[in-house]
């Protein structure tokens, strides 16, 4: 540790206290009361925050009074997100440590300190809690903090916010870059499936279930799973291969039933195209081999026999339109999507198959290029955060000497 450091607990520096333990009754108006879910970002989120009345206001700040220069600091569910408070408060708060800052301290200085991985990976390891963590205030008060004086905090302080702020130019950078890269494929795919461009061209327009079946699966039920046997599908596992991503098989169904299934009702094959119908809509999935599987029931919409379309550019005026088809889905908070609409979707198409197929093909080349793209972007934004990281690690153990240095 650097020469004039001190290790110190929390509770020997700052004083550290929480909010209320009471339940207060909630109104429709009044005065916020924060809990831990409500800092995200560096900043209060007020989206579905609590109010109290004025006098439980002032009976909770008798004891837990916010103040300009305060951090706050989420004791329950996802631990961290440490903030100070900038503007004059007029909020109490529930479920959230509260550290007063004295005149001899920086209060950046802290909160970076309580943003840091090394701080936030072992709380988040000591954290209490079958089904919701949280760190008590006792636990708080004796954890341990490395202290230089106040002009070396308010030195790192300054060191960091300008690395900080480079690193959030360079992420909005890539971040907008990747959001132009999928904007771009998108546009282009809209104008292939626009209706006005389809008209021009002569393109027929037919409902879905002209063109082919569409249907679900048998039932499968929870005691029809075995341990080993034939892979069983659902919403999950749709999306990780409609996704290229490796996929994590958990149920399966007897190699006895499936063909029992086959026989009677028929299992996917070559050709065919399931989409994710519950939920998360629109994932899709073209059948290429002869893999056997089989999928559960309403969550997953079967699509086969459809001879006049190419099955990808099914699956390019299915993604195309996935937004609207979205809407068609029943249910606010539950969303579904019913057979029954999808057989009265409309989609345009060209006669030709030879002229479907080179549709597909220069949707396909796009679309690699517009993967290339967003795996590019990524790394950077995550290459930015591992940066962040690091030279936070290096703040809190006397290595930082310059912004430069930092950045490097």
């Amino acid at each position: 540790m650097k020469k004039g450091w001190e290790i110190k607990k929390l509770g020997d520096v700052y004083d550290v206290r929480d909010g209320t333990h009471d339940s207060p009754k909630y109104i429709k108006e009044g005065f916020a009361l924060i809990t831990s879910k409500n800092l995200k970002n560096d900043a209060l989120n007020y989206d579905n925050v609590n109010y109290i009345t004025e006098q439980d206001y002032i009976n909770i700040n008798k004891r837990s009074k916010v103040d300009v220069g305060d951090v706050l600091f989420a004791m329950i569910g996802t631990i961290g997100n440490p903030i100070v408070i900038k503007d004059e408060p007029n909020f109490a708060i529930k479920n959230v440590a509260l550290f007063k800052i004295p005149r001899k301290q920086d209060s950046y200085f802290l909160k970076y300190y309580l943003d840091s991985k090394v701080v936030i990976d072992r709380m988040s390891k000591d954290a209490k809690g079958a089904t919701q963590k949280f760190v008590g205030l006792g636990y708080l008060r004796n954890f341990e903090i490395p202290l230089p004086p106040l002009p070396e905090q308010q030195r790192i302080v300054a060191i960091l916010d300008e690395a900080f702020a480079a690193i959030a130019k360079a992420k909005a950078n890539a971040e907008q870059n990747l959001k132009n890269a999928k904007a771009l494929f998108e546009s282009y795919l809209q104008g292939v499936f626009n209706s006005e461009v389809s008209a021009e061209k002569g393109w027929e327009e037919k409902c879905l279930d002209e063109l082919g079946v569409i249907t679900s699966s048998k039932r499968i039920y929870k005691s029809e799973y075995v341990k080993k046997g034939v892979p069983f599908y659902r919403t999950k596992e749709i999306k990780e291969l409609s996704n290229s991503k490796e996929i994590s098989l958990e149920l399966f169904i007897s190699k006895e039933r499936y063909e029992e299934i086959k026989r009677s009702f028929g299992v996917p094959k070559i050709g065919d195209l399931l989409m994710s119908a519950v939920g998360t809509i629109g994932e899709i999935m073209v059948i290429e081999n002869e893999e056997e599987f089989y999928f559960k029931d309403g969550n997953i919409v079967w699509f086969k026999g459809f001879e006049s379309l190419n099955i990808n550019y099914l699956k390019y005026a299915l993604t195309a339109f996935v937004e609207k088809i979205k809407n068609l889905a029943i249910g606010a908070a539950y969303s579904a999507l019913t057979i029954e609409k999808l057989n009265r979707y409309k989609i345009a198409f060209p006669k030709s198959l030879t002229e479907q197929l080179t549709i597909v093909q220069k949707l396909d080349a796009l679309s690699a290029e517009t993967k290339k793209l967003e795996t590019i972007y990524q790394k950077k934004i995550n290459d930015l955060d591992v940066l962040k990281k690091s030279i936070l690690q290096k703040a809190f153990s006397g290595e930082l000497k310059t912004s430069k240095e930092a950045v490097a």
